[in-house]
């Protein structure tokens, strides 16, 4: 398997070369030259795989030799072992033909672990193979820093540093990162939003002269491929499950930086029967605009109850216009710079092509509110705002086809204690691993938007990397 930029200006690149660069040199994003194709039949004959056998069937092609089948296997093993559901990512009926799939179960109550949890161990396995060390530099709007560092501090071969916008997490989110004291772990809280944490990361990975000799960044941001390959695991999962693979199902995911349903839309190329999917979203709604109006045109940044999804710029969104723009990296850059400032569109065909493979609805805080609280009357289930938020969009956006709706249950509500509380519910105790999380010592660093100032810091604080 080799894998090349989207801006088209590298030579192509191997498993393991895309695993530890993250971001193309060229600014790009890493995605396969061509996907594997599965039939349908092989398919319906892994329905009865646990969880982890069939995350080897799904990522295997896209490893190749990189990774020896037994080592793999191990680092998928050790990885979901952490996870408190036996079914790692269960199915929770709601209605006739609606479903919630709950992927809060792993370390940090978050979907971010299905991806990081082995993100980190493939980066432990090929560093300590290449006897190589790294900085990992990474933005979060709240959940995957803490899932990052979860996967990666106990690793001798990397320093990891997470930024995060000041004020702007919700509490537990900050808290499961700056109560973590690992010698190799640092939290940056920027004086910004996602989007400016998301910006100084790219920036710092463009340019990295900044940096000791020998030393190097690591990405584990969604930006990483294998954030995105992992991902697409859960949707194979779900077909199985529903109907071992012999109709097709629906999806509705809560929507940031797209890099949640961009797996989704490659698990259907690769062959999954998937009907719709449903982009998600709150009021930060640029993809929705896209989506329904042809209009990719910035905003001002809007908080809300679900700050997960509080983004103007989808960073993955790039890997899919890749397609759209039949591959052409001159034309995805043009297309990404005018990007930057005014109001944006696609040719009519263009369009057309982006709503027959997606739907979206953007949904408020006083209609996620409303959600939440139907949800828990009803059924006794308690939602986290970003799964309301999906599920009023699902049912938005259903065709009235008989495909059940699947929608993402991307956190515990745990973590989002004010949303829980806004829509008349208590909020639930944290669980008991996390038992004492609001009682720990935090740990950061509060650093102004600044390129430099975050810069200095990482060379300050590097333990691995010699000048």
């Amino acid at each position: 398997m080799k894998y090349q930029s989207t801006r088209n200006g590298c030579p192509e690149q191997s498993f393991e070369q895309v695993l530890l660069e993250g971001l193309a040199p060229d600014g790009g994003l890493f995605v396969p030259v061509s996907l594997p194709s599965f039939e349908i039949e092989e398919i319906q004959s892994w329905a009865d795989l646990s969880y982890q056998d069939l995350a080897l069937k799904v990522i295997t092609p896209f490893v190749g030799s990189d990774i020896p089948a037994p080592e793999l296997r191990t680092i998928i093993y050790d990885s979901y072992d952490g996870f408190y559901h036996s079914d790692v990512a269960p199915l929770i009926m709601l209605d006739e033909n609606e479903y919630v799939l709950e992927l809060f179960h792993g370390p940090t109550l978050a979907f971010k672990d299905f991806a990081l949890q082995v993100l980190g161990r493939l980066l432990d396995y090929v560093l300590k193979k290449n006897g190589q060390r790294v900085a990992i530099l990474g933005a979060t709007s709240g959940d995957t820093g803490s899932a990052a560092i979860e996967g990666c501090r106990h690793s001798d071969q990397v320093d990891i540093f997470i930024l995060h916008p000041l004020n702007r997490v919700s509490e537990v989110q900050r808290r499961q990162m700056t109560t973590v004291h690992g010698e190799n772990v640092f939290n940056l809280a920027v004086e910004g939003n996602f989007d400016d944490c998301q910006r100084l990361v790219k920036a710092a990975f463009n340019d990295q002269s900044f940096l000791p000799t020998q030393c190097r960044l690591a990405a584990v941001n969604s930006i990483n491929w294998a954030r995105i390959m992992m991902q697409m695991v859960y949707y194979f999962s779900s077909v199985l499950k529903l109907t071992r693979g012999k109709s097709k199902v629906s999806f509705s995911v809560p929507t940031g930086n797209f890099g949640d349903v961009y797996a989704g839309y490659l698990a259907k190329k690769m062959g999954l029967p998937i009907d719709q999917l449903v982009v998600a979203t709150n009021s930060n709604d640029i993809l929705h605009r896209f989506i329904s109006k042809n209009d990719y045109s910035a905003s001002k940044l809007k908080k809300t109850f679900s700050p997960s999804m509080d983004i103007l710029v989808s960073s993955n969104f790039e890997r899919y216009l890749f397609d759209l723009f039949d591959r052409d990296g001159d034309v995805l850059s043009d297309f990404m710079q005018r990007s930057l400032s005014g109001k944006l569109s696609v040719s009519e065909r263009q369009w057309q092509t982006v709503r027959a493979m997606f739907s979206s609805a953007s949904v408020t805080d006083d209609q996620t509110c409303r959600v939440i609280s139907e949800i828990f009357k009803r059924h006794e289930m308690l939602l986290d705002p970003h799964t309301a938020i999906g599920l009023d969009a699902g049912r938005r956006c259903h065709n009235g086809s008989n495909s059940p709706m699947v929608t993402l249950a991307t956190a515990h509500p745990v973590k989002f204690g004010e949303a829980v509380e806004a829509a008349g519910q208590k909020a639930p105790d944290l669980p008991g691993h996390l038992g004492n999380l609001l009682e720990r010592e935090e740990r950061y660093q509060t650093l102004p938007n600044d390129l430099y100032a975050v810069q200095d810091f990482v060379v300050q604080n590097l333990r691995l990397c010699s000048k």
